[in-house]
């Protein structure tokens, strides 16, 4: 396994939007469960993708999740709030990776990195990245350094 890299600080990230930990989103054991992480990761990642003006959108496509990883790094508990920080890590030919991280209280609680695909709407297969997405997507990245 790969050294660890730093947490960026939850305003080093371009996207960053925030949710709130609900009752049912506890296990048994009384702290959210591991399932809602990735439900966070999501909130995280759909509104830009989904942003009607400067959306992630292709005509005649859509882009799936391909991997989602998740390391946990701390417990989150109800009633509280999240954060969570989202940005473009890697651009390939016919995806992108998304790292995103969940902040608790101005703790980071877990990180994530998650590969979307994009696909052909009509065949299911993957196409390559159009010019104009990889321009909005290299916006999204984090700072270097």
């Amino acid at each position: 396994m790969p050294p660890a890299k730093p947490i960026p600080q939850l305003e080093a990230f371009p996207i960053r939007v925030g949710d709130i930990v609900r009752l049912g989103d506890l296990d048994h054991q009384g702290h959210v469960n591991n399932a809602v992480f990735a439900t966070y990761f999501e909130s995280g990642r759909v509104g830009l993708i989904y942003d009607k003006e400067n959306g992630l959108q292709v005509p005649g496509a859509t882009s799936v999740v391909a991997r989602l990883e998740i390391d946990f790094l701390g417990e989150l508990n109800w009633p509280g709030t999240v954060e969570i920080g989202t940005a473009v890590e890697e651009i390939g030919r016919s995806s992108y990776r998304f790292v995103h991280a969940l902040f608790n209280e101005g703790k980071c609680a877990a990180t994530g990195r998650t590969i979307m695909v994009l696909i052909d709407r009509e065949t299911r297969r993957s196409r390559p990245l159009p010019p104009e997405l990889i321009e909005r997507l290299r916006g999204l990245m984090l700072p270097a350094g």
